[in-house]
């Protein structure tokens, strides 16, 4: 049987009126000892309105992110938009992949049941979404837990040769999918295939191509806010 356990390293700022990004360290021993630093953003209005559950948007950095520095987590996506003042009616989650690693989809899932378990998350609208490194990690965390996500918005992420066959997996859970038509570090054929399979076994799937994009089809997909607002319209049953 695996033991789970917890361990709040660094201790959070109280709460303020304002929205802020705030760090953490988790700690988890699974299947074998994992630390990794986070970002938390918290909406504005969270510590007044203390009976209200918010929906939660995990974040997954690129592989240029990785290390014990969660200033880079910030370099991109929410997490960027947010340390600029942009306001999201989300409690965002961005962790960062410890250096020379990969995402591993049981860590992340223990972290996310962690922040649910101690922030006020309506566990009926939990997203993911994450660029590059993080888009592959967005498919893999939702094949692993498909009865858990709401929604993800994996962007110019891999896509592994066992995700085809499992995508029963995910034909209930709306997938929107972002790349660039461009991109010659992760072809777009291989997202626009993944989509069509999913659509082909009655899922609810969209793909944007962006015509111009290279690999950065992050900066584009992360300024929209049609995206912010197609994930607050999806919840789990």
């Amino acid at each position: 049987m695996k033991r789970i356990l917890f361990l709040l390293l660094i201790a959070l700022p109280s709460l303020t009126l304002h929205a802020q990004q705030q760090g953490g360290s988790f700690a988890a021993e699974i299947s074998r000892s994992v630390d990794i630093g986070y970002l938390l953003y918290l909406p504005e209005g969270y510590a007044l309105q203390t009976e209200q559950q918010w929906p939660l948007l995990v974040f997954l950095h690129g592989s240029g992110e990785r290390g014990n520095d969660l200033e880079k987590v910030k370099v991109h996506g929410p997490p960027k938009l947010a340390e600029q003042g942009q306001k999201f009616p989300f409690i965002i989650l961005s962790p960062q992949c410890p250096d020379k690693r990969d995402w591993d989809a049981e860590t992340l899932y223990a972290l996310v049941k962690d922040i649910a378990s101690r922030y006020r998350v309506n566990e009926h609208r939990v997203y993911v979404t994450g660029l590059s490194m993080g888009g592959w990690a967005t498919w893999d965390l939702a094949m692993a837990y498909p009865g858990y996500f709401a929604a993800i918005a994996p962007v110019c992420g891999r896509i592994d040769r066992n995700y085809p066959r499992r995508a029963d997996e995910l034909k209930s859970m709306p997938v929107w999918a972002f790349h660039g038509a461009a991109d010659d570090v992760v072809p777009v054929t291989e997202t626009a295939k993944m989509i069509k399979i999913l659509q082909d076994a009655g899922g609810n799937a969209r793909i944007t191509i962006y015509p111009g994009a290279g690999h950065d089809s992050w900066t584009e997909t992360y300024n929209n806010p049609e995206l912010y607002e197609w994930l607050l319209k999806q919840s789990r049953p």
